[in-house]
């Protein structure tokens, strides 16, 4: 469903959990794998048994200061944990430690690109707490009757960031987000993996007239678990937010869930108040104290963030804007281009390479850089057999298909195919002749000018030469022979 109307703005805000890299709980030390046999990793403490003690998990501290650094938020050296109180089946202890009044950092900024142009999203706070179980439905027809709840995922550590209301529209929502996955990535605190859940968003959206000041009555949109899910479930709300006004209705609110099937929003609650929650400082857990050394230690420890990064590609390898964005999308594919450029020397050709062929492979396989066959090595190794013209370009594309086939590199299989570059003038002008006997006519139509006809003669000797011969004598002997009376 498409915006109706331009008469109408929309004021979004997203509210992103992201679940923490850490191998064990928030408060317990069960593990956090993803997949293990349902309610395996659980215990007593995650579980909310009575007289049983929580223990502040260090290292999910450690990463949330990471994240608050890197987007420039003010971190509280005194943060406190406070009980959100609500029943649900997989939360089995009715209440979820989080972070309310006194949350770990506020007032940050995270820059995004929307249509090749920096837009800089306020964050209003980030936040830790833990997550809750999750239920589902079996397929089998026996027992599709019964929901069954995995607490595995209880006490996971997350953190909340949640932006100030300073998005505009669904593109601004999805690339923001994509920003964040990539920062988060790249500081190492969370894989990012939307469909495993460990990235999932909820959007606040409401629409007013232009012009406005007043915000118009917010729905909240849960857990979407996808970029297009984002994207397509606030068009989809804001959508229904304008034709409700247009007709004089009221837009109430609530609690939306996206249904991606049927690509539509369906109620799913009428919308909380802080206060249904009725939160309450955790009785079993200190203030949570962040002192200025720690901060200090782990900013020095922060990597080179990708906004960084890719101004860093343009200035130092001279890369186009385009090569630098999906160069630096991923923290891993950064690190593949640049150990290829240390080796080759050539950064525009490493980009060419990495972006057409090396990702072409990696969509092929469904995976990330990791999953390539070809490591930096050998492709910094087939870029420098094409430079010092011992293969052609064309021929390059075959080892690259064999490398990628095989996993051997490029030397072995230039030496064992007998790819080497035909670099003999006079073979060079063997192949030529034969090719001008056999095309007399696209000589003429040449000679008349036809200049296009030059392309087809260097295509045929190539073909002749089985793509071996050397492009640039095959252009000069070709224009030496065509020019002979």
């Amino acid at each position: 469903m498409k915006n109706s109307s331009s008469e109408y703005e929309a004021i979004i805000g997203l509210e992103i959990h992201a679940q923490l890299l850490t191998q064990s709980k928030l408060f317990c030390s069960c593990g956090t794998n993803f997949g293990e046999p349902p309610n395996s990793q659980v215990c007593p403490i995650c579980l909310g048994h009575p007289g049983v003690l929580p223990v502040l998990n260090e290292k999910a501290v450690e990463l949330a200061i990471r994240v608050a650094l890197a987007a420039s938020t003010t971190i509280r050296k005194e943060s406190i944990f406070a009980r959100k109180n609500y029943f649900y089946p997989d939360l089995p202890k009715s209440y979820q430690i989080s972070q309310y009044e006194k949350p770990l950092a506020e007032n940050g900024i995270l820059e995004a690109e929307v249509d090749g142009e920096a837009r800089t999203i306020g964050l209003k706070r980030i936040h830790l707490e833990e997550d809750a179980g999750k239920s589902f439905h079996p397929e089998k027809d026996e027992d599709e009757q019964f929901t069954f709840v995995d607490l595995n995922r209880c006490g996971v550590p997350l953190i909340e960031i949640v932006t100030e209301p300073d998005i505009r529209s669904p593109k601004e929502a999805h690339s923001y987000l994509l920003s964040l996955k990539q920062l988060l990535e790249f500081l190492e605190v969370c894989d990012g993996n939307m469909e495993k859940g460990s990235l999932r968003c909820d959007a606040n959206v409401s629409v007013r007239l232009k012009g406005e000041r007043e915000m118009g009555t917010k729905s909240e949109i849960k857990n979407i678990n996808s970029f297009k899910g984002v994207e397509k479930g606030l068009s989809f709300e804001i959508e229904r937010q304008i034709e409700l006004l247009k007709r004089g209705e009221r837009v109430k609110q609530e609690t939306l869930l996206w249904d991606p099937v049927k690509e539509v929003c369906l109620p799913m609650r009428s919308k909380e108040e802080a206060h249904d929650y009725r939160y309450f400082p955790e009785p079993d857990l200190l203030p949570l104290v962040i002192s200025g050394e720690m901060v200090e230690e782990i900013r020095k420890g922060l990597p080179e963030l990708p906004n960084e990064r890719r101004k860093r590609f343009i200035r130092q390898y001279g890369l186009p804007q385009h090569d630098a964005w999906l160069l630096t999308s991923v923290r891993s594919l950064a690190d593949y281009y640049e150990a290829v450029v240390s080796e080759c020397g050539d950064a525009k050709t490493a980009s060419n390479w990495i972006m057409t062929e090396v990702l072409r492979i990696v969509s092929e396989k469904a995976g990330d850089i990791s999953s390539c066959p070809i490591s930096s090595h050998s492709l910094s190794e087939l870029i420098l057999l094409l430079k010092d013209g011992t293969i052609s370009g064309k021929i390059a594309k075959t080892v690259f298909e064999e490398m990628a086939k095989t996993g051997k590199g490029p030397r072995s299989i230039v030496e064992e195919k007998g790819f080497v570059q035909v670099t003999d003038e006079e073979q060079i002008r063997e192949f030529i002749l034969c090719v001008l006997k056999e095309n007399q006519e696209i000589v003429t139509e040449y000679l008349g000018g036809k200049s296009k006809s030059f392309t087809f003669l260097v295509g045929q000797t190539m073909k002749l030469s089985k793509g071996m011969a050397n492009p640039e004598l095959v252009n000069r002997i070709l224009r030496e022979e065509l020019s002979k009376p």
